[in-house]
C-alpha cells in the first residue's frame, strides 16, 4: 500500500486543526467555534460546493456515466439502511436500529466536502455531477430507516403519519442548499461566476480548516457518550463503512471511468449522517437515542473516513 498517500493526508493542514479541535476537548479548553459562526460556516461550504459542482456540470457532456452515478448512488441510499438494520438488531432496539441505520445510508455532505479538498490536493478530476448524487442520497436513507421502524415496530403509535418525515427530509436545509446551489452555478456564466471566485473558491480551504477544528471539539466531547455503549457500535462504526467503501471502490469501477468520481461515491458510501438524520429522527423517532447514532457518525466514522478510510479508498480504486 502506497504509505506516501496516507501520509499526505494526515500532514493536510485541515484535517490537522481537526485533531487539534479532538485535543483542545480533551484537555478541557475553552477554545470553541461560535454556533451561529459553525452554521454559517457549514452552510458556505455547501454553497460553494454546490455552486462549483454547478459550474462543472455546465461544461459537462451528458452521458451514460452521469446516468449510472446517480443510479448507483440512490441504489445505496435504499439497501444500505435495510442490510445495516438487521446488522443492528443483533444489539439494539427498533428505534435505535432504524436511526442508525438510516444515519449509515445516508451521507455526510461534510466528510464529502473535505473528500473534494483531498481531490483536489492531489489534483485529480471528477464530475461536477457527484454534488447532485451527494444531495439525492440524503432523504431515500431517512425514508427507508422510518419505514423499516415502522413495520417491526410493536407499539401501537407506530402507525404514525409518515408523511412529515418525509416532507422533512425532501425538504431539509442541506439538502435544499446545496440543490439551488448546484442549480444556479449551472445557470451561471462563466464570467458570472468569476466575478464571485474570491467567495466561492479561494476562502473555501480556510473556511474548511476552522469547520474541521469545530467539528473535532464536537467530536472529542462525544467520545465518551459511545464508549460506554460498548464494543459493538464502535466496531459497527469503522467496519461499516470500510465494507461499503471498499465494495464500491472496487466496484464503481463497472460503471465509472473517472478515478475522482468513483472515490467520491465511495466516501458517499462509507460515511453517515450526523446533520440531517439526527434532525429528522427528533420527528420519527423520538424515542432513539441520540448519544448512540450521533457519536457513532461524528465521533468515529468521520474521523476514521478522514484519516484512513480517504486513502485507502483511494488505493483500492487505483489498485482495480
Amino acid at each position: 500500500m502506497d504509505l506516501q498517500l496516507f501520509a499526505d493526508n494526515l500532514t493536510n493542514p485541515a484535517l490537522l486543526f481537526f485533531v487539534l479541535g479532538i485535543l483542545a476537548s480533551q484537555i478541557k479548553s475553552d477554545l470553541e467555534i461560535p454556533k451561529q459562526s459553525s452554521k454559517f460556516i457549514s452552510l458556505y461550504l455547501l454553497l460553494s460546493i454546490g455552486f462549483k459542482g454547478g459550474q462543472e456540470l455546465s461544461h459537462s457532456t451528458f452521458n451514460n456515466e452521469i446516468v449510472y452515478a446517480v443510479i448507483g448512488g440512490i441504489t445505496l441510499a435504499l439497501l444500505v439502511p435495510v442490510y445495516t438494520f438487521f446488522v443492528l438488531r443483533l444489539k439494539f432496539n427498533v428505534e435505535n436500529s432504524g436511526a442508525i441505520a438510516a444515519a449509515y445510508g445516508s451521507v455526510s455532505a461534510v466528510t464529502f466536502v473535505t473528500a473534494v479538498s483531498f481531490l483536489e490536493m492531489k489534483q485529480i478530476d471528477f464530475g461536477g455531477h457527484m454534488v447532485a448524487v451527494m444531495a439525492m442520497m440524503e432523504a431515500p436513507s431517512i425514508i427507508i430507516g422510518v419505514l423499516l421502524m415502522r413495520i417491526h415496530s410493536t407499539e401501537s403509535d407506530s402507525s404514525k403519519k409518515i408523511s412529515d418525515v418525509i416532507k422533512h427530509a425532501l425538504t431539509n436545509g442541506s439538502v435544499l442548499l446545496i440543490l439551488g446551489s448546484l442549480v444556479i452555478g449551472f445557470l451561471a456564466s462563466d464570467a458570472q461566476a468569476e466575478g464571485i471566485k474570491p467567495f466561492t473558491t479561494d476562502i473555501f480551504k480556510g473556511f474548511l480548516a476552522v469547520f474541521l477544528l469545530d467539528m473535532g471539539i464536537s467530536s472529542g466531547h462525544k467520545i465518551g457518550s459511545l464508549l460506554k455503549q460498548g464494543w459493538f457500535a464502535l466496531a459497527f462504526s469503522i467496519l461499516v463503512p470500510i465494507v461499503n467503501g471498499i465494495f464500491i471502490a472496487a466496484l464503481s469501477g463497472l460503471f465509472l471511468s473517472q478515478d475522482g468520481d468513483r472515490f467520491l461515491l465511495s466516501i458517499l458510501a462509507a460515511s453517515a449522517s450526523y446533520i440531517a438524520v439526527p434532525a429528522a429522527m427528533r420527528i420519527a423517532a423520538p424515542k432513539a437515542n441520540p448519544s448512540l447514532y450521533l457519536p457513532m457518525a461524528l465521533a468515529i466514522t468521520f474521523p476514521f473516513n478522514i484519516t484512513i478510510g480517504m486513502p485507502l479508498y483511494m488505493y483500492v480504486i487505483q489498485c482495480i
